[in-house]
């Protein structure tokens, strides 16, 4: 579990944190890296693909390694390969090479929440339940080692080779992201070492044919998707001219465009999966049993409008700390610190703060429970953020940076441990895999879709404006988390 916590740690951060460092030295506008943060919504909308991994069996692999270790073995080599693909093209030589690194960051956050899947299903199956929190222990501890080499490693490696925000070198950031894929190896490794899990698992009502027609549904609704998507760039660039008039503001016309452009996307999936639903090309029944039962479920043991508040705290809770934090290497690079003062500060220093503040958040939540835990989380994600209105005014200073990652980091593992915790305690044992991975999806998929305009409102307002907002939308999570108070503790 260690090592495979370790190549389930890499690929985040080459989406996120380091990808926006390697984009802001090519010169690209911040409004464009911070978008690139949604090729990570694959995190987000895992649950829709996990009874896929589940069940479905891979020709010939399955047979081979068993159905956990085959679908381990697959999502590992195409993250090598996302990120090979990323290493093989210069985001600044033309904007077909941007389009094409942006492919290669979605095929990078689909295979490692592909991964991730897998790897939580090994597991649970892989041991009995007074054995899981151990594993689990070894496993976070794994992807943060992992979260180190890709973030702290990869800049280090980065500067190594030479390249600098006034000095950029493509093949210094190529070649951070080809020993990124070599290390991966670590996973394909230990992924053909270890023993398939010995379950005796009560086997499905459900044939391969069933599986292999509600793939084509998962199929049929990224289509759906990207369809839509694509088909509304005319729209698009109409409407955001004609409200950039009318607002006299194109950050503010591009972000409402942006988010219809989004939902209607959205909406073409809904319809497309309705339709092959309704001319049953899917088992209505596994649908039933996948997605609806789980939430019928969890709507019914708490009613409308409580479930409505509860999923409310879950997709907002992180909005302040993943807003901010989309953005948080491009601002240091530009107060003048350098990569290497970036990762041991930010990546190395921050990384043991955050393990520091997730033991204490679950110590204090032992003691004096979650619900205080989880406000005091809330309030701290929020007001740390004004420490970095002070570091942007005193600019290139070792020890506010000191400070300002204490602190944020300490508080976002404070109120981490908190929220794993009321996660956990909304489940129905019933359908736990189902409902957490929704609960888990939607905490990150709207502070993501948030994060993706981060960089317009750095370039619309500046930097300390940029941080008084992210504070100022964390306190109605504040009085979300308030009013959820008697169904925590």
């Amino acid at each position: 579990m260690l090592f495979l916590g370790f190549s389930a740690g890499i690929p985040i951060l080459l989406i996120f944190s380091t990808l926006g460092l390697w984009l802001n030295e090519a010169g690209v506008a911040k409004s464009t890296i911070t978008y690139f943060s949604w090729a990570a919504l694959g995190y987000s909308f895992k649950f829709v693909w996990a009874p896929l991994v589940d069940r479905l069996p891979l020709p010939v692999i399955t047979k081979t390694l068993g159905r956990r270790r085959a679908w381990m073995l697959v999502s590992q080599l195409a993250i090598m390969g996302a990120i090979l693909l990323m290493s093989s093209v210069d985001p600044k030589a033309s904007v077909d090479s941007l389009t094409i690194m942006a492919y290669g960051a979605v095929l990078l956050g689909f295979s490692s929440a592909t991964q991730d899947i897998v790897i939580d299903a090994y597991r649970i199956e892989s041991a009995d339940k007074d054995m899981q929190s151990m594993l689990s222990a070894t496993y976070i501890a794994g992807y943060r080692i992992g979260m180190l080499v890709a973030g702290a490693g990869g800049l280090f490696i980065a500067s190594y080779l030479g390249s600098t925000k006034a000095l950029y070198s493509y093949d210094a950031w190529s070649g951070t992201y080809m020993v990124m894929a070599a290390v991966m190896l670590i996973g394909v490794t230990t992924t053909l070492i270890i023993n398939e899990p010995d379950t005796k698992r009560q086997e499905s009502e459900y044939s391969t044919t069933d599986y292999a027609r509600f793939f084509l549904l998962f199929l049929s609704i990224v289509a759906a998707f990207i369809l839509t998507f694509n088909t509304t760039a005319d729209w698009v660039s109409a409407t955001k001219k004609t409200l950039t008039e009318f607002f006299d503001n194109k950050h503010l016309a591009g972000f409402i465009v942006g988010t219809v452009r989004m939902m209607t996307a959205l909406l073409g999936a809904y319809i497309a999966a309705r339709v092959l639903i309704v001319l049953n090309i899917v088992n209505r029944s596994m649908v039933n049993n996948t997605y609806v039962d789980p939430v019928k479920d969890f709507f019914s043991r708490y009613g409308m409008s409580v479930a409505v508040l509860l999923l409310a705290v879950i997709g907002l809770y992180r909005v302040s700390d993943i807003v901010l934090g989309v953005v948080a290497n491009i601002f240091y690079q530009d107060m003048g610190f350098t990569k290497v003062e970036i990762a041991t500060i930010s990546k190395t220093f921050g990384l043991f703060m955050t393990i520091a503040g997730g033991f204490l958040g679950g110590l204090m939540a032992i003691r004096i429970g979650v619900f205080k835990v989880l406000f005091l989380g809330a309030a701290l994600s929020a007001i740390t953020n004004l420490l970095f209105i002070v570091l942007a005014n005193v600019g290139h200073d070792i020890t506010w940076l000191y400070v300002t990652i204490a602190m944020d980091n300490l508080s976002a593992g404070l109120a981490g441990a908190a929220f794993i915790a009321f996660l956990s305690s909304l489940t129905n044992i019933k359908f736990t895999a189902v409902q957490y991975a929704v609960f888990s999806s939607l905490m990150t998929l709207l502070p993501k879709i948030f994060g993706g305009y981060s960089g317009t409102l750095v370039e619309q307002f500046g930097y300390s404006e940029f941080f008084i907002i992210t504070t100022l939308i964390g306190i109605p999570v504040l009085w979300l988390v308030y009013k959820v108070k008697p169904y925590i503790d």
